[in-house]
């Protein structure tokens, strides 16, 4: 346990050495050349100030020039504005004060998806399948507001009243609760359940603040139900903070593994953390699914499986962050997050792709340009860098130049996408049909206690393709196109039945219904099956 809290307080410690050796070097550098170039971009300041022709802000002139001044060191270095902090910094938060619901906006109307176990409105009675319709008295449905609006209504300080009005599909008169708004925890575990037997599934979405105690939990929990071997779903998960990937990577790691190195531009600023062999899941196998926008922590955590030959790594190359960034507080409650450090894997990978400063939108659209290259649906398409090439523990071949290149590559799914089923999918039509079929259908179906169990009680799939056919022609205007119709009716149907799964039983339950389907899910099961992913990997799983 204090091997674990020391890989807690390292990352914190460097930060703090790391900012007064900035305050420091601003201190010496007064009396060195950047004095002129610093003398220079104030005077311009000045001569803006005083004698352009009409009058400006250099608050705002400051505002402006920040981003340009730091888009122009990489893509990642940033300026982030007071008023912006707060929304920019959530999704990394633990958790949050308000009433505690994950909702949805559909034809101006908000849908409650799921009640946060332990929040206000849940203990007030609140139900999945509510519709909010005003907030303390004042009418949201129907009137154009947006996301941004409901959560400012909605969430607030801690202990503060709000009154919210709700429609309920059976109820005549609308609902209305009086709730004190609490502290609501953010999972970052989207969904958990056992695919089988022996195999548990997890999908992470983000590295927060609480990542690695509810990770270390919902692994606990499935190894309980029978778990041996793990599916980790990295895939869409953008990263957050270090520390969380680099405590689940040692609960899978030996002692003395290598998690990953950090170097920056002076030799105190490099380090390697190593795993410190106190894991709790160090016999488990393990498959880790990533694509194009699993990035920055996830990387880490990716190339540190990876790297020791510890477990499986399938999917498609990742997105390739692999820079480091440090924020910093400026005196208005601004920050600028400012690059200072590159990671590498245990094999010495560094996993940043490459840019051009000053490029930011090139860098941007580049995981759209595989698209364009071929390279989300043939591995033979992936760059190679042949003097970026690796070695694993068992001595594998890994690629660098930039993100995590699978073990096992497996090309995008594209089957049943046609152009009716574009059009349907834009305009929101699976989402309204869902809901509105698991809406009609709420008291029935909210006895199922399972997906297998739910799927039961709907119709047949022929029923309902004719049932969302007629829906999208009413409803949306789209019109039947029975060629296209019939090429995408696996992928209309399940998409519709994981829909109504979510409202009903929440993102396990869509998540039961998708993976059934995916295909890279099934190849992690395969390579489960198969031995693909017993440890430690050698070049024969290849």
């Amino acid at each position: 346990m204090n091997n674990r809290k020391y890989m807690l307080w390292l990352p914190l410690t460097a930060a703090i050495f790391l900012i007064a050796g900035i305050a420091l070097g601003s201190y010496i550098s007064t009396t060195d050349t950047n004095l002129g170039a610093r003398h220079k971009l104030n005077q311009v300041f000045d001569i803006i100030s005083e004698n352009y022709v009409d009058e400006v802000s250099a608050d705002s002139l400051v505002e402006m020039a920040l981003p340009e001044l730091l888009k122009n060191l990489d893509p990642h270095s940033a300026y982030i504005p007071r008023s912006e902090r707060v929304a920019v910094n959530r999704d990394l938060e633990g958790s949050f004060f308000g009433i505690g619901i994950q909702f949805q906006m559909m034809n101006d109307t908000l849908y409650v998806l799921e009640v946060i176990s332990g929040g206000a409105a849940e203990e007030a009675g609140m139900l999945a399948g509510d519709r909010i319709i005003a907030v303390d008295g004042d009418n949201i449905a129907g009137v154009g507001v947006n996301e941004n609006d409901i959560f400012s209504r909605l969430r607030g300080p801690e202990g503060t009243p709000v009154e919210v009005t709700v429609a309920r599909h059976n109820s005549p008169k609308p609902l209305v609760f009086d709730l004190v708004r609490s502290q609501v925890p953010v999972s970052p575990i989207d969904a958990s359940y056992m695919i089988n037997d022996s195999v548990g599934f997890v999908r992470l979405s983000k590295f927060s603040d609480n990542t690695f105690v509810e990770a270390l939990t919902t692994f606990s929990q499935l190894r309980h139900l029978g778990a041996t071997s793990f599916i980790l779903d990295l895939r869409g998960n953008g990263g957050g903070y270090m520390a969380p990937a680099v405590l689940v990577a040692n609960e899978f790691l030996g002692p003395q593994d290598i998690v990953v190195s950090t170097r920056g531009r002076s030799m105190g600023d490099n380090r390697t953390l190593f795993a410190d062999g106190s894991g709790t899941f160090r016999s488990e196998k393990l498959v880790v699914l990533v694509d194009e926008f699993s990035a920055s922590s996830s990387e880490i955590l990716s190339g540190a499986i990876q790297d020791n030959d510890r477990g499986l790594i399938v999917g498609r190359r990742t997105f390739g962050k692999g820079l480091v960034q440090q924020p910093f507080e400026l005196p208005d409650s601004s920050e600028f997050r400012l690059t200072v450090q590159r990671y590498y894997t245990p094999s010495g990978r560094c996993i940043q792709k490459k840019y051009t400063p000053g490029h930011r939108s090139d860098y941007d659209i580049e995981v759209y340009d595989r698209y364009n290259r071929g390279e989300i649906f043939s591995a033979d398409s992936i760059p190679v860098d042949s003097a970026e090439i690796f070695t694993t523990r068992s001595g594998r071949k890994v690629y660098g130049g930039g993100g995590i290149i699978p073990d096992i590559f497996v090309p995008s799914d594209t089957t049943g996408v046609t152009s009716y089923f574009i059009k349907v999918a834009n305009a929101g039509l699976l989402r309204k049909f869902a809901y509105e079929y698991a809406d009609l259908n709420r008291d029935r179906l909210n006895e199922s206690e399972n997906a297998a169990e739910m799927l039961s009680k709907l119709p047949s799939d022929y029923v309902l393709l004719q049932s969302f056919v007629n829906y999208a022609n009413t409803k949306g205007g789209i019109a039947p196109r029975w060629y296209y119709i019939n090429i995408s009716a696996p992928l209309i149907v399940n998409q519709i039945k994981a829909l109504i799964a979510r409202d009903i039983l929440g993102l396990d339950g869509y998540f039961e219904v998708v993976n059934a389907n995916d295909p890279v899910v099934q190849e992690a099961l395969k390579q489960l099956r198969n031995g693909g992913a017993d440890f430690p990997l050698t070049d024969k799983h290849d």
